[in-house]
């Protein structure tokens, strides 16, 4: 299966479906941090540039597209930003746009992931709501899945009992991110997940 992920310059994705076998990309404006297999094959499979640029110049027919839009201007817990005048509008209309136009591309099967979203007021509500703890990782955090031709996903390894005997900064560490790297760190997606994405999602026909 061809799978290119979106806006993803960790590789976690991108690197459980080449773990699985599938011939898989990853496209970011930042250079990629993964050393998967080695740093030289890493960066062979990772287009640091605009994904719309990369697809038109690619020869590759994807089969499987999984895209992290930034949440920077799509978040709900931000909107108070736009209506206190502390962010142009014309920002939020812009990375809706950003959206619309991956989930409208030419590929068979697309995920579109984002936390609790101004997607689903803008747009349209997402088809399925996931936490971090039914994917093996104790900490909440919870995300949208927009899909298009693909089955919700199942959960794999639930902890929520484990997760539910910790103190409120162990369940979402998330929220206590500082620091100039906050946004960076705060959008790693989980592995758990990613390789959920791999095993149900790459054997689909």
């Amino acid at each position: 299966m061809n799978v290119l992920v979106a806006c993803e310059y960790s590789g976690i994705v991108r690197d459980a479906f080449l773990k699985a076998g599938h011939n898989a990309y990853s496209v970011d404006l930042l250079p990629t941090e993964s050393e998967y297999p080695n740093k030289t094959s890493s960066r062979l499979r990772h287009y640091q540039g605009d994904i719309f640029t990369f697809i038109e110049s690619c020869s590759i027919e994807w089969d499987l597209l999984i895209a992290h839009p930034p949440c920077t201007h799509l978040s709900v817990s931000g909107a108070w930003c736009y209506t206190k005048g502390f962010k142009p509008l014309w920002k939020k209309f812009e990375a809706l746009a950003f959206v619309d136009k991956l989930m409208n591309l030419d590929i068979p099967r697309i995920c579109i992931e984002n936390p609790v979203s101004m997607i689903s007021g803008a747009i349209r509500k997402p088809e399925q709501t996931i936490q971090p703890y039914q994917f093996g990782h104790p900490q909440s955090k919870r995300t949208c899945f927009w899909l298009k031709n693909l089955p919700l996903l199942e959960e794999t390894n639930n902890v929520k009992d484990e997760w539910s005997k910790l103190s409120p900064k162990e369940q979402c560490p998330v929220l206590w991110i500082g620091g100039k790297d906050r946004r960076k760190k705060r959008s790693i997606f989980f592995e758990g997940v990613a390789q959920a994405m791999a095993e149900q999602w790459g054997n689909l026909e």
